[in-house]
């Protein structure tokens, strides 16, 4: 059986030598780059499962190269590292493409849940329901072409919002959580973290709650949220 690979771009080589040590008792092949420049001729020449990636790194910054990766890859699982530990921080991280945000300090552990998660998580799902329309109380939306309107009025999505969307429109009247949402939309099954999903119903709410529509997403107090007309 093939050991799962990994990259390590961490400038900060103690960081980076423990996460070595660590990811290889567990199993994985580990490459380690120690720049940003180092990182993205690691990511060119090789197969990678998942990259472990600090966003503050010299030569050329963590999120210019996961833009780079995210460019012409959505498959490699990428976890950012990183001393930010904003809301705004993750959300711009997870926007981008990461499939998960971990600040330092951390605990090792923690960390190996992640990558086990992320490693774990499909990029490409299965169809939600049969064919490529998603339609509820006036919204509709194309999967295949990435298409939204409501009422008939066009609206602009960002990557995230649309995946989160989906998942809405194709679980309405249903109540989830938000470690559901968490799960499904961003591919990790941890509890923690939840006030980013608070966040991009927000965002969501302001572009789907067009005027003489009734709003769609309701919030389910001490749950979560469902897609349902009314309150």
């Amino acid at each position: 059986m093939n050991k799962e690979s990994i990259l390590i771009v961490e400038d900060e080589e103690k960081i980076s030598r423990v996460l070595e040590l660590e990811l290889e008792f567990e199993g994985y092949s580990v490459t380690k780059a120690a720049d940003g420049i180092e990182g993205i001729e690691a990511y060119r020449t090789g197969k990678w499962d998942l990259i472990l990636l600090d966003v503050m790194l010299p030569g050329m910054s963590g999120i210019d190269l996961l833009r780079r990766i995210r460019a012409n890859d959505p498959y490699t699982k990428v976890i950012l590292l990183t001393a930010k530990g904003t809301v705004e921080d993750k959300i711009n991280g997870l926007d981008l493409g990461a499939n998960d945000y971990i600040t330092k300090p951390f605990q090792i552990d923690e960390l190996l849940a992640r990558i086990r998660a992320a490693l774990r998580y499909k990029t490409i799902q299965e169809p939600l329901e049969d064919g490529s329309i998603l339609s509820f109380a006036g919204l509709r939306l194309n999967q295949k072409t990435r298409e939204i309107n409501r009422g008939g009025t066009s609206i602009v999505l960002t990557p995230r919002e649309f995946d989160l969307l989906v998942y809405l429109m194709a679980n309405r009247r249903q109540v989830l959580t938000r470690d559901q949402i968490l799960e499904k939309v961003w591919g990790y099954d941890f509890t923690g973290d939840t006030n980013v999903v608070d966040v991009y119903i927000r965002y969501l709410r302001k572009k789907i709650d067009l005027p003489c529509f009734p709003p769609l997403i309701q919030t389910v107090r001490g749950v979560g949220y469902a897609l349902r007309e009314g309150k």
